[in-house]
């Protein structure tokens, strides 16, 4: 399995939208690609994905961009590496979609499509609101440290 830069920043992305937008005011594009350092074009195509897949939405006009369209424990990490275009997948056997000639004579095939299902088990898992809460307050502490 290797996640793309497109899922990366996804991710990224949208766990910097949730923070900036916690008050429910829409953050710009040109803010979030100043922000995380990503070009606002990339931004833009992620975004697009991420809005029809109904993760975030966006508002027009002068002060306009875009939020978070759900609350933040209805969203998870999976949901945003799958409106991406990412598959969690570790191996070609790992896809039970996929037909192959040894499927009802591999052992191997069911390990794969049983690690398979715990990665995705782990980032369904994981909502915005559980990564921030876990972790940010991990980056805060760090970032107090450095400043001592």
């Amino acid at each position: 399995m290797r996640i793309t830069t497109r899922g990366r920043y996804a991710l990224r992305a949208t766990l910097a939208l949730a923070r900036l937008s916690m008050d429910g005011s829409p953050v710009s594009i040109s803010r979030l690609s100043e922000k995380e350092q990503i070009s606002s074009v990339f931004l833009e195509q992620i975004f697009f994905k991420l809005r029809k897949a109904g993760i975030v939405e966006s508002v027009r006009g002068p002060g306009g961009g875009f939020r978070i369209a759900k609350p933040l424990d209805q969203i998870t990490a999976k949901d945003i590496l799958d409106a991406a275009g990412e598959g969690l997948v570790l191996s070609p056997c790992g896809n039970i979609k996929k037909s192959c000639s040894h499927l009802n004579d591999c052992i191997s095939f069911a390990i794969w499509a049983d690690a398979t299902e715990m990665v995705n088990n782990f980032f369904a898992s994981m909502t915005l609101d559980s990564i921030i809460k876990k972790y940010i307050s991990q980056f805060e502490h760090n970032a107090a440290s450095c400043n001592d």
